[in-house]
């Protein structure tokens, strides 16, 4: 960093020197909790607001020298906030923008977003979301989750809170079973039919209503059949968009005019679509011509900014290209996950690797994601590979291992609610009853408890296997384990 105009040396020293000892009371102050102790939200007790005459000077009094190819400091009034995150115990400094700054008196003069939108320019959803923002900083601490693993479900020797909490909900919605590819693994052509635009509307009132009454951000991932294909889909999307949920798209590849116009309503967190292997077999599996039209809509989508995921069936007859697919996709796709094989309805014509392929393949498949950062690690048996090699735990398949009706529920076309979507799990109507009714419902909390043979694991918290994979080998997934799963002495 150059040196500032000697005239203003003296004020820039001291000026720094000010946010310095402001960052080191910072430092020194007791980590802040995790979340408010109270059932409102509340101010950081770490954070400090700091007047100063000087712009861009936050991360140099805090890091004490220059960020690499950072502005330089130049006079100029702002607000700088300094507080330690509650996450990780880290200083934080930053200008206070507008939102930080609205967020800080809704929450100091108790002002409650619906009182705050009618009377002004934002609606009650977007000032939610400003305190989102807020609380996903640090800034402001939100009172405690309420969907969390009850205090009897089963640790091993996973103490982290994060994989026992969940800060948010996605409704995984299959807005209609239309879809313009007939695939070999399909698990569901039945007949319904696309989700009423009313109802669609109805349906994310009623997520908006069960987030915030869980103290949860709300996301829902538009799927199918193929969602695009749904006659109103845009107006989903406006409609989600409305209600600031974070929205995804699993999908097929589509023209790029109906990206544009996707765009035109809200940028998706990601747009996902399906690859079964190398040209000839995934071709086999979805159809003639798929790879290369995916392929080109993976370049349409870096081309327009929207994030990409590759998503992959594993199975016993594509396991040997999974790599090799990662590999060409490199530098095309932003994201490459695999998931298995669920044998059931069409994808029961099909088989799984034994469960000591499947084991080798994982160590191979993490040693190749420590050089290729697309490569995501989901897959919830991964985390007895991590632990066999020291390495801390990961989420796994949901951030919390089995996430099957607890930080999520797959929703068909007519309001039918499942556990997971992949095999049959139902657990009642979310038209006819309400999400909170089908989240709360005595077949819902079975499937959170996941399978009672994994009770005792190590890693209970982050696993529990896959229930549809248990399902598919002719079991119940709530009593036999996952039949690949290879844990010490299992």
């Amino acid at each position: 960093m150059s040196s500032p105009h000697p005239d203003t040396n003296r004020a820039l020293a001291a000026a720094v020197a000010s946010v310095r000892k402001a960052a080191e009371a910072v430092r020194t102050a007791p980590p802040p909790p995790r979340w408010s102790d109270t059932d409102r939200h509340q101010v950081n007790p770490a954070l400090q607001a700091h007047p100063v005459e000087w712009r861009h000077i936050g991360p140099l009094a805090v890091a004490r020298e220059a960020a690499e190819g950072g502005p330089e400091p130049v006079p100029g009034a702002e607000v700088l906030l300094l507080w330690k995150s509650p996450r990780n115990g880290q200083v934080i400094a930053r200008p206070a923008g507008t939102d930080d700054l609205l967020a800080l008196k809704l929450v100091l003069e108790s002002i409650a977003p619906r009182e705050a939108a009618a009377g002004g320019p934002l609606s009650e959803a977007a000032i939610h979301n400003v305190l989102a923002r807020a609380v996903d900083a640090g800034i402001i601490l939100a009172p405690r989750p309420l969907i969390r693993r009850p205090a009897d479900f089963p640790r091993g020797e996973v103490n982290d809170e994060s994989f026992l909490v969940s800060t948010g909900f996605t409704l995984q919605w299959h807005l209609t079973q239309a879809c313009d590819l007939h695939c070999r693994h399909c698990y569901d052509r039945s007949a319904r039919a696309a989700v009423p635009l009313s109802e669609a509307r109805r349906l994310l009132d009623d997520v908006e209503a069960f987030c915030r009454e869980r103290r949860v951000s709300g996301a829902v991932s538009l799927s199918g059949g193929n969602p695009l294909l749904h006659p109103d889909f845009i107006e989903i999307c406006r409609a989600a968009a409305a209600h600031n949920f974070a929205i995804s798209i699993l999908g097929n590849p589509a023209p790029r005019e109906r990206i544009e116009e996707l765009l035109a309503v809200r940028r998706p967190e990601f747009y996902q679509v399906s690859l079964e292997g190398l040209p000839e077999h995934n071709d086999w599996v979805r159809g003639p011509g798929h790879f290369e039209r995916t392929e080109t809509f993976l370049g349409v989508l870096r081309e327009l900014g929207v994030s990409s995921m590759v998503m992959l069936t594993l199975t016993a007859d594509n396991i040997d290209q999974v790599l090799p697919l990662a590999e060409r996709l490199r530098g095309l796709v932003d994201d490459f996950h695999f998931n298995r094989l669920a044998m059931v309805g069409e994808g029961a014509n099909l088989r799984l690797p034994t469960r000591e392929r499947y084991a080798r393949f994982l160590a191979e498949y993490l040693a190749a994601a420590e050089r290729d950062p697309a490569l995501g690690i989901k897959d919830n048996l991964l985390n007895i590979v991590r632990r066999e090699r020291g390495a801390q735990p990961f989420g796994g398949c949901t951030g919390f291992g089995c996430g099957a009706a607890f930080n999520f529920l797959a929703v068909l076309p007519d309001g039918d609610a499942h556990a997971c979507r992949k095999f049959p799990s139902p657990i009642g109507n979310v038209l006819r009853d309400g999400l909170a009714a089908v989240y709360d419902s005595e077949a819902a909390r079975r499937y959170r408890g996941g399978c009672a043979a994994c009770g005792g694991c190590a890693i209970r918290p982050v696993c529990g296997g896959c229930l549809a994979v248990a399902h598919g080998f002719g079991l119940d997934p709530l009593r036999g384990r996952d039949p690949l799963c290879f844990f010490p002495g299992s």
